[in-house]
């Protein structure tokens, strides 16, 4: 049995990926797609394969002189795209007289190729589009007797009477050699237009209908992520559960956060795993792709376990494709345990437990780390407070959202200072620089830590302050006070520290941490239409005016002024 493998397309709804890497070349589980579907045709019972290739054809032909096939497979180069219809008739010589199979490089798919050939001969008529109900893609019209009627999704009228229902084409097909006779001319053409031409003359296009199977199109980004999905979910319930699970998994969305991350848990019967989808990225191959968010996760996350803190286990990962397969923790975060709290000793008992497993993650985390795990940057410095902190500030939320007009270079003398005495009076050690509370996630009555890929060295302070001075939480005065002492108490068992540098300096990092956490609600309600985030704005400003009023007013007379001008104007647009 012969197969021709349409490889040759640009990718555009993967760009700018595919700029470099062709499609076809994706990895599904850790081996191009192509090869995947070489495989699993010459198992199958196909023992010739042709492709067809255009863009950045040389990778793949290259991959394919590399690789020791067991049945013969060749590249046809098309220096023009010919389309899906030039295409199969560029290998008309190679095709021969006998039924040959056309299927897309860009599907992942459990459908056994050689039972639709079997199908295909079985009938009389020259061409078979294997077909399925998928809502997102159903836009062929197959009547009662599976006969293909029309290609146009707005043809309903017309066909409605012959019982006809909407149907997604699958991207695999069966010809007869007799089909390159209405595939026009030369250059490029489209098969369905060929199929067009077929059914006005009076010829059957026929459907082969299938369900419960597994099939997705990975030539966008979603599609690719469930591909990657489904290929690896197996081997990651193995290793969490000890066995392989019931297929097809369960995938439902989880609400995300402030990042382009998406969240979703997978589950088979009674066992759950969380998939973070970070992404696709291509490390090694241009330097416009930074280091990989993804694999920070999973090269801190596998540190921080293995020195015994509290975080999600790690079962698996794909770096390009950015998936991550962790622990399922449950749906409660600390924000949710603390909105339910019954009185002020249950915060503060919960927030002593968090207490408890952060000093912990503070100082053993930082023995053995590597700075070169970092996905942003490998420290937090002068530099980062200036850049990332106090201009983000200015720009995402002063002038982004309330759109003050300030100059930056205005306030730049006591942002310089800011930044000074933020890492003056540091204790360096591992940071986890946004432990707030929706990323500390309560299981079995213990804090679990979460989204640590932006772990860095720092001061131990900035984690602290993130945690007491949270808008999604807006903890008391005299409560963050408390637990600062609790905090240095614990500390203080295990390595020594000066009470009071300590404390300023974790005043002056709940500074910065305010700045950083208000260019963010800005720009996430701005330019990523979260307006969510909106609404703890005014507890942010707050709370930053606090500690300019208790601690450095006079440090930061500008900056005290420009908060209180800002809360005024926040509150005229509420």
């Amino acid at each position: 049995m012969k197969a021709l493998i349409l490889a040759a397309g640009f990718g555009t709804r993967l760009l700018p990926h595919t700029r470099i890497l062709p499609k076809p070349l994706f990895p599904i589980a850790g081996r191009p797609a192509i090869d995947v579907l070489i495989c699993q045709l010459a198992r199958q019972g196909y023992d010739q394969i042709i492709i067809n290739t255009h863009h950045l054809h040389d990778d793949i032909n290259t991959f394919i002189r590399q690789q020791n096939y067991p049945i013969a497979v060749t590249v046809r180069f098309e220096p023009e795209i010919l389309g899906t219809g030039g295409a199969i008739r560029n290998v008309a010589d190679f095709m021969g007289h006998e039924p040959f199979l056309v299927i897309n490089s860009d599907i992942f798919t459990d459908l056994d190729m050689g039972r639709i050939m079997r199908i295909h001969q079985a009938h009389p008529h020259p061409v078979t589009l294997v077909m399925h109900d998928y809502p997102e893609f159903n836009k062929v019209w197959v009547d009662a007797i599976d006969h293909v009627k029309s290609f146009d999704p707005a043809a309903a009228p017309a066909v409605d009477a012959a019982g006809c229902r909407l149907l997604a084409f699958t991207g695999i097909q069966v010809l007869d050699p007799e089909v390159i006779d209405f595939i026009h001319g030369q250059g490029f053409s489209s098969s369905i237009d060929a199929y067009r031409k077929m059914i006005r003359r009076g010829r059957v296009v026929q459907a082969h209908i299938v369900r419960g199977h597994r099939w997705h199109d990975i030539g966008s980004p979603a599609g690719y992520a469930d591909a990657v999905m489904d290929a690896a979910g197996p081997a990651a319930f193995d290793k969490a559960f000890g066995r392989k699970p019931h297929m097809p998994l369960t995938k439902t969305r989880l609400a995300g956060d402030g990042s382009d991350r998406k969240w979703y848990r997978l589950s088979s019967g009674d066992r759950r795993l969380i998939v973070a989808d970070h992404g696709i990225r291509m490390p090694g191959k241009s330097s416009a792709y930074p280091a990989s968010e993804a694999a920070a996760f999973v090269r801190i996350g596998e540190h921080l376990l293995e020195k015994g803190i509290n975080v999600a286990r790690i079962y698996d990962h794909d770096e390009f494709s950015g998936l991550v397969f962790v622990a399922d923790l449950g749906d409660e975060n600390l924000q949710a345990r603390v909105g339910r709290a019954a009185d002020k000793k249950e915060i503060i008992d919960c927030y002593k437990k968090v207490i408890d497993a952060l000093i912990p993650m503070s100082v053993l985390g930082s023995e053995g780390f590597d700075p070169a795990w970092t996905c942003q940057t490998p420290a937090y410095d002068r530099q980062l407070i200036l850049e990332r902190e106090c201009r983000y500030f200015v720009e995402a939320f002063l002038n982004g959202y309330l759109d003050m007009g300030i100059d930056y270079e205005t306030l730049a003398p006591e942002f310089q200072k800011l930044a000074d005495l933020a890492t003056v009076d540091a204790v360096i050690g591992f940071m986890h620089r946004d432990l707030q509370s929706r990323n500390i996630m309560i299981a079995h009555e213990r804090p679990f830590f979460i989204d640590f890929q932006g772990g860095r060295l720092g001061p131990i302070q900035y984690d602290l302050a993130s945690l007491l001075n949270d808008p999604y939480v807006d903890l008391s005065e005299n409560t963050c006070n408390i637990l600062l002492n609790y905090y240095m108490d614990k500390l203080e068992q295990v390595r020594p520290i000066n009470r009071k540098s300590f404390t300023a300096g974790y005043y002056f990092c709940g500074i910065t941490r305010l700045l950083q956490a208000l260019g963010a609600f800005g720009y996430l309600t701005r330019i990523k239409a979260k307006p969510g985030f909106a609404s703890y704005m005014p507890i942010a400003l707050k709370t930053l005016q606090n500690r300019l009023d208790s601690n450095a007013q006079n440090l930061f007379i500008q900056l005290r002024d420009t908060v209180v001008s800002a809360r005024k104007k926040l509150a005229l647009q509420r």
